[in-house]
């Protein structure tokens, strides 16, 4: 039996992993892809050379570098670009929306300047009522998903309904997606793991062992759930999939772009210099400015976050950014 039409706009990584998902789940997907070359590569060696080496791709899946091709009459609309970009394209995008497509975002991140969560973004740029709009978070490194290594992941949406059916539209034999309706908490989870991932790789490249990454793993999920709560989001949310298991697999796998990014850091390079050197998008190196700019707005204390930020836009040694956080005054835990 078929599923229902979807479309993954966005051809890098997890954008790819996720449409082989899709079609392995029975979903017929159609890809954009901003390059036209990417494209063709998926159409005519069904890989995306670039993004996702030696991964054969489904039949089900075709590629199409005309959004408004890739858009027309699908039911899922999978937004998985890079979330300070999600604003500028979307805008073109949704004269193609169909009336009752469900919106779904991958990208972990928070805008820049207004600092909102991408959900908001999207009901702000299409004008959809927000139970359209579906939140997929989880320890999800793509290129384990692609080679079929067991995961699990959350769908989160208001519309119970709708979460259910993005449920039943990636449930493989490899991926077990559960729902929750904690948007806001799956959201900050995916967009704070970044962060606190970039700290992770900033002490390996200094030779910490794992109990400091430990104490920034927990503390960090501690400064993640003070930002939940003071936004409105369930506290138990932190402890599942979208919380504690994205945290974990962000912050210790060499796969994860943001540790490999704190480790160019870490090892003293600049900005630019780790740039170069990772040539992918870590989305914390961004969302940190944003995250710390929300926290003093609510007036929540993100010790972590407030150091990496001054280690990524401010110069600082990561030396004295670790110092300045041992330095902190003792309190109860």
């Amino acid at each position: 039996m078929s599923g229902p039409t979807a479309v993954v706009l966005g051809a890098g990584s997890w954008g790819t992993a996720f449409a082989k998902v899709l079609a392995d789940a029975g979903t017929d997907v159609r890809i954009w892809a901003r390059r036209e070359q990417v494209a063709a590569a998926i159409n005519d060696t069904r890989t995306n050379p670039d993004y996702l080496p030696g991964r054969r791709l489904p039949d089900r899946i075709t590629a199409t570098s005309d959004a408004a091709k890739a858009i027309d009459g699908a039911e899922i609309v999978v937004l998985a670009v890079p979330s300070q970009t999600l604003r500028r394209n979307l805008a073109e995008w949704v004269p193609y929306l169909a009336p009752d497509s469900t919106l779904v975002s991958l990208m972990k991140g928070i805008e820049l300047g207004t600092l909102k969560r991408m959900s908001e973004v999207i009901v702000e740029v299409t004008g959809v009522a927000t139970d359209r709009v579906a939140v997929v978070s989880g320890p999800n490194l793509a290129a384990e998903i692609a080679d079929e290594q067991p995961a699990a992941t959350v769908v989160a949406c208001t519309d119970t309904d709708r979460a259910t059916l993005i449920q039943a539209a990636i449930s493989t034999p490899y991926f077990r997606p559960y729902t929750n309706d904690d948007v806001i908490g799956a959201e900050l989870g995916g967009a704070v793991k970044n962060v606190i991932a970039l700290a992770c790789g900033i002490a390996t490249a200094m030779n910490l062992g794992d109990n400091t990454k430990a104490t920034l793993i927990t503390r960090g999920l501690a400064e993640t759930s003070r930002l939940g709560v003071a936004l409105g989001a369930d506290p138990l949310t932190f402890a599942g999939l979208a919380g504690m298991g994205d945290l974990v697999a962000t912050c210790s796998s060499p796969l994860s772009r943001n540790r490999t990014f704190g480790e160019h850091l870490g090892r003293g390079e600049t900005l630019e210099e780790a740039q170069a050197a990772t040539k992918q998008t870590a989305e914390g190196v961004k969302s940190c400015l944003s995250i710390r700019d929300l926290a003093r707005r609510h007036d929540v204390e993100m010790p972590i976050t407030e150091q990496v930020e001054r280690v990524c836009h401010e110069g600082l040694s990561p030396r004295v950014a670790m110092a300045a956080l041992m330095a902190r005054s003792t309190k109860p835990e």
